[in-house]
């Protein structure tokens, strides 16, 4: 059986599944050169295909995720409008008036609110959006009866219970987000190859919406920076931290008998409202603070909700999904937990991996799982040959002198010797990888034990903020040489923090500077023999199996996916070394 799966969400993606096996997933972004574009994924679609060696009239479903599609949003200025603007308005980005949130708590209460979605008016914006929705899929090509609809968190449960693939053990499957078809969490069991939901929070509760709100708030961009939040969190004074975690401890109670849903507290107004209430509470608070203070409330309040639903379901086998668990030092503090005995959580888990739950979802539902392999490694994309690369080397006009070799079979060989002499170099071979985290085939890699180099990366190539850490690759055999790991958890997917083991000075540039944690990303020789024979001869050279990996983009911009774009960031950035394909590039210093 072949599914197409679809998520025409934040950072639109498509997906293809066939026989139990994950064949491609590709990102919108990447072919538009958009970061987070959003919308119908119809070029991603198109690449899947030809990946897959596939036509749409071979597929047997089009999985689609959500029961409605957000408003559009492309552009950072639309993104940070839309959350500046949300006091006082309809859900779906329908300005009412713009009231302060004390008016509409105090008079309102969420009562006009709910008055309005009740009119004609509403139900015919639905019909509409509804109907262009499909069109957008049958419009391919594809009947209306292949398309089957998987709700938003469906579809983020179905990735992390389908892709851990224990179907032999009962999975307590838990999903967690800034809001998606009505809902910001759900719990879930996943037995026997089936998910049943058995509690749900109302997207108005969301905790997650309360981090992508305060990201706008300190003026970043949500959706987008919060990882620069979590980035900045440990530098906190613990007494200023403390006094803003204090104050949002406040905002939400758990409810019920056993803990597993929880609710707002007067008067803390709807997540998706409240861009006034936090920007009053956070007046005069320094910055760190405020980072610090919601990484310790956001941590606080998700283990707590993860022991109750341990306790309420017996069930201590954990698998994660939703954009918040994209918060690996959260995911640290669950997996630290002693009621947790197993912990999977889908890489690169926002909206963008919808399009492969949804896919997994509606695969399991009319084949079974039976057939259905558990996610192995994540090159799901393009790859391409020495032809290719050739000809993009030969026709791309440079604008700094630039020479390049054909080093054939020696290149890993030869970037390892540039890494072990300090020199920072841009990887681009094999399968692209999927999601947010650089799996070493679009990445820039360098010595870790060179702390010099960070600020080289930062500045001369990234455009980061200084605070912000970088991650690490290393030998699967390294691996407890480098980071603490009590419970054996796999590792390859840079989606768990970890602390250092006392090796540290080893791989300094590739922690966080100040806490010393690492999202590690362990290689795997069977999932990518190359970058793994490049491993093997940096630690020949160094005796150090490991590596500092960043993704291979300039700031703003989607990672790399065509050789031109590879070629582009090292004409137009300090970048001056770029491995691509079996061709070794390099640019005068200074160019």
């Amino acid at each position: 059986m072949l599914v197409l799966g679809i998520s025409d969400s934040h950072n639109s993606t498509a997906a293809l599944y066939e026989d139990g096996r994950l064949v491609a997933a590709v990102a919108e972004e990447r072919l538009r050169r958009v970061k987070n574009w959003m919308g119908f994924p119809r070029q991603a679609v198109e690449e899947c295909l030809r990946i897959g060696r596939r036509d749409l009239g071979d597929v047997d479903y089009v999985a689609l995720t959500g029961l409605s599609r957000p408003f559009p949003y492309h552009s950072r200025e639309a993104i940070i409008a839309a959350f500046r603007n949300t006091d006082g308005m309809t859900g779906g980005g329908l300005p009412m008036h713009r009231v302060r949130y004390a008016l509409v708590q105090a008079l309102y209460k969420g009562r006009l609110r709910d008055l309005y979605r009740s009119t004609p008016l509403w139900k015919s914006r639905d019909q509409e959006r509804w109907r262009k929705r499909i069109a957008d899929v049958t419009e391919l090509g594809v009947p209306e009866e292949k398309v089957a609809i998987v709700e938003h968190h469906f579809a983020h449960a179905s990735a992390a219970y389908y892709g851990w693939a224990k179907f032999d053990e009962d999975v307590l499957v838990l999903t967690n987000d800034g809001g998606g078809d009505g809902l910001c969490a759900t719990v879930n069991i996943g037995r026997g190859g089936r998910l049943e939901r058995i509690a749900d929070v109302h997207w108005w509760e969301s905790v997650g919406m309360l981090y992508a709100m305060t990201t706008c708030v300190l003026g970043m961009v949500p959706l987008e920076h919060e990882y620069k939040v979590m980035g900045m969190a440990p530098y906190a004074e613990t007494k200023g931290a403390q006094k803003v975690f204090d104050d949002l401890k406040q905002l939400f109670e758990f409810d019920g008998p056993d803990g597993t849903v929880w609710k707002r507290r007067s008067p803390f107004p709807e997540s998706f409202a409240t861009y006034n209430f936090l920007r009053d509470l956070f007046e005069l608070r320094r910055f760190d603070w405020i980072c610090g203070g919601l990484q310790q409330f956001i941590e606080d309040f998700i283990t707590r909700w993860v022991r109750n639903c341990i306790r309420a379901t017996g069930i201590r086998k954990v698998a994660l999904s939703g954009g918040l668990f994209m918060n690996i030092k959260l995911n640290k503090a669950i997996m630290e937990l002693p009621e947790v005995e197993d912990l999977f959580v889908f890489p690169s888990c926002g909206d963008e991996t919808n399009s492969i739950g949804s896919a997994y979802n509606v695969y399991a539902q009319h084949a079974g799982c039976e057939t259905m392999q558990p996610l192995r490694d994540f090159y799901t994309g393009a790859e391409y040959d020495d032809e290719q690369v050739g000809r993009a080397i030969s026709g791309y006009s440079f604008r700094h002198e630039t020479t390049a070799q054909h080093v054939g079979g020696e290149i890993e060989q030869a970037v390892a010797d540039l890494l072990a002499r300090g020199e920072v170099v841009a990887r681009f071979s094999g399968r692209e990888e999927f999601g947010a985290r650089a799996m070493g085939n679009r990445s820039i890699l360098a010595d870790p034990s060179r702390p010099d180099v960070v600020k080289v990366i930062n500045d001369a190539i990234k455009s980061r903020d200084f605070w912000m850490p970088f991650a690490p690759s290393m030998l699967d055999r390294r691996a407890s040489d480098y980071f603490v790991n009590p419970k054996e958890l796999p590792a390859p997917y840079m989606i768990m923090g970890f602390d250092s083991t006392d090796r540290v000075n080893e791989f300094r540039a590739a922690c966080h500077p100040y806490d010393l944690t690492v999202r590690p990303q362990v290689v795997y020789r069977d999932w990518n023999p190359r970058y793994y024979s490049l491993l093997e001869n940096f630690e020949a050279a160094t005796g150090r199996g490991i590596l500092l990996n960043t993704s291979f983009n300039l700031h703003g911009y989607p990672i790399v996916s065509y050789p031109e774009d590879a070629l582009r960031v090292l004409d137009e950035s300090g970048l001056n070394w770029l491995a691509i394909g079996n061709h070794l590039l390099h640019k005068e210093a200074g160019g």
